[in-house]
């Protein structure tokens, strides 16, 4: 049973709303008032130029890339072939939540700014201020990393480290390139490396399976042999003399770094803004993605631990390119010829790719900043084609970091600048279902039926709170093995985005005296597109061709 609807008198009381009369199940909206900066029709300019079909090969493979290329080895190595799969399908179980979460507040407001504003909207602005600020710097730093792990691919053919300038000069300009063009050029661009990374995760696994059944031309059929020796565990090295706690250690680690593979999942909503009939597009893509976890995630990994033992010292290769992937190790292995090359290549387009959305996702949170008075008003410019160029270029300013990588002497700087970064993955996820847990108390304290969304999922809002609990580990958990042999650096790489993300917090708490919504006040309406106006008619497929292109896209 729903909570009950305020009464005519409590809702006059509010401070920082205002009532209106509706024709809606209750008789009263309510609406923020202006100073939250809810309504910003005439400020928005982006245009919805992605189709479906980007949007679709988006959230198919738009977060496959290194992570699961070559870090599904270092996995491998630290927690065995049996952890690493239970740590890939924790995490996916969390990924998965908190994409369904962001899904059905998309579905429901398909508009710039995304989880930041809607954290701002339904659970404190000053918790949209850490979150929009927290996610733009984290994806911003980002991309001079795929950048930097874009030319070491490259060292795969040319070790000439003389050379490395040159390709990250040409790598970054490219990448920023591609987003100044435009949302069309940058959908096109990631419609096409998608099917690159669909084609190569479904190649390896099929040559994986080719060669773990012995028709590689060693004709060794490997089955689930590592299993057995060395194991479907590995420990961490950290607790020698306690096994069981050691493996568990070693499980732990992956978990993070498993987090690390499925970060991004959220672009597809990110866009939604600047997608043709977002709300069914979103719907169908938050639908499909329990499936890619599933084959591309899970199934990979389940491959990758047959076809190469935890001890392989192979595995520990830190080259950054192709020859640390486990699939490479075990083609090499069977005297299969080629294929590395190829994979590397493949691998090269994935790591462009995911800088790429980089610029592109954190661009777009920014200028959501701007539009709400969070971020300064130039960065809400847009070209007359609807692109938010101050924005995209402040955060392109970004890809020139990866010159610091050149030099040996900024290395270690620049590498402390990145692990800065990486516990923010986990605050957007988490802020992604804190802020489902108060949206859907609103809608219930408000009377509104969230099954009427084009997307809603009957397992919330348990989804939400399992995503809280993880994320909130996963947080806490990051870095741990520092405190086995204490290093300063390594702690503070490890843990200082936690006070800065709080102190982003209650600094804007504090300048701009904001409170926490209760559900009788969230607006959901403000500023809020209806049906009519993002969707366009569904055309049903008539020929078999429009059918598979249906069912792919």
């Amino acid at each position: 049973m729903s909570d009950p609807i305020p009464t005519y008198e409590e809702k006059s009381e509010l401070d920082s709303s205002s009532v209106e009369k509706g024709s809606g199940p209750n008789d009263y909206v309510v609406t923020a008032g202006s100073h939250h900066h809810f309504d910003v029709h005439d400020l928005d300019q982006v245009q919805r130029k992605l189709k479906q079909r980007h949007v679709q090969m988006i959230a198919v493979a738009g977060t496959i890339g290194t992570g699961l290329f070559l870090g599904s080895g270092h996995a491998l190595q630290g927690a065995g072939p049996l952890g690493a799969l239970i740590a890939y399908a924790l995490v996916g179980t969390v990924a998965y939540a908190s994409l369904c979460s962001l899904g059905e507040m998309t579905s429901h407001a398909p508009i710039s700014g995304t989880f930041p504003h809607f954290a701002a909207r339904w659970v404190d602005p000053s918790l949209g201020f850490a979150l929009g600020w927290n996610y733009w710097y984290t994806n911003a730093i980002s991309i001079p990393v795929e950048i930097s792990a874009a030319c070491i691919l490259i060292s795969f053919w040319d070790s000439n480290m003389n050379h490395q300038a040159g390709y990250t000069a040409l790598i970054a300009v490219l990448m920023c390139a591609v987003n100044v063009f435009g949302v069309r050029w940058f959908g096109e661009s990631e419609f096409y490396f998608s099917i690159i990374k669909i084609l190569l995760i479904t190649g390896l696994i099929i040559v994986g399976l080719v060669i773990d059944l012995g028709g590689a031309p060693d004709h060794d059929r490997r089955g689930f042999r590592y299993w057995n020796n060395p194991g479907p565990f590995a420990g961490s090295g950290l607790e020698p003399n306690h096994i069981g706690l050691d493996r568990f250690l070693g499980m732990l680690s992956v978990l993070v770094q498993a987090a690390f593979s499925f970060q991004g999942m959220e672009l597809v909503a990110v866009a939604a803004s600047e997608t043709e009939s977002p709300r069914r597009n979103i719907a169908k893509a938050v639908r499909r993605v329990f499936y890619r976890i599933v084959v591309f995630y899970l199934l990979g990994v389940l491959i990758t631990g047959m076809l190469v033992p935890y001890t392989d010292p192979n595995l520990l290769s830190n080259s950054g390119t192709a020859a640390e992937s486990p699939y490479v190790i075990a083609i090499n292995l069977a005297g299969i010829k080629v294929l590395p090359h190829i994979i590397n290549a493949c691998i090269f387009t994935s790591a462009f790719s995911a800088g790429n959305s980089f610029l592109f996702s954190s661009s777009r949170v920014l200028y959501g900043l701007g539009l709400r008075g969070q971020a300064p008003r130039i960065v809400t410019y847009c070209t007359k084609n609807g692109l938010p160029i101050v924005a995209v270029a402040c955060t392109a300013a970004f890809a020139f970091l990866s010159f610091m990588n050149v030099s040996s002497g900024s290395v270690t700087v620049f590498n402390w600048f990145v692990s800065l970064s990486t516990v923010g993955g986990f605050f957007g996820w988490w802020g992604m279902n804190l802020t489902y847990v108060f949206f859907y108390r609103g809608m219930r304290a408000q009377g509104l039926d969230r099954t009427k969304l084009l997307y809603h999922s009957k397992l919330q809002p348990w989804l939400s709170y399992w995503g809280i609990f993880w994320n909130t580990i996963f947080i806490l958990i990051n870095g741990f093995t520092v405190f086995w042999k204490f290093d300063t650096a390594g702690f503070l790489t490890a843990y200082l985005n936690i006070p800065l993300f709080f102190a982003l917090y209650f600094g804007w708490k504090i300048y701009k005296r904001t409170k926490i919504w209760k559900p009788h006040e969230m607006d959901f309406v403000t500023g809020i597109p209806t049906l009519e106006e993002t969707e366009t008619p569904e055309v049903p497929p008539k020929t078999i061709w429009d059918k598979i292109f249906n069912v792919l896209f």
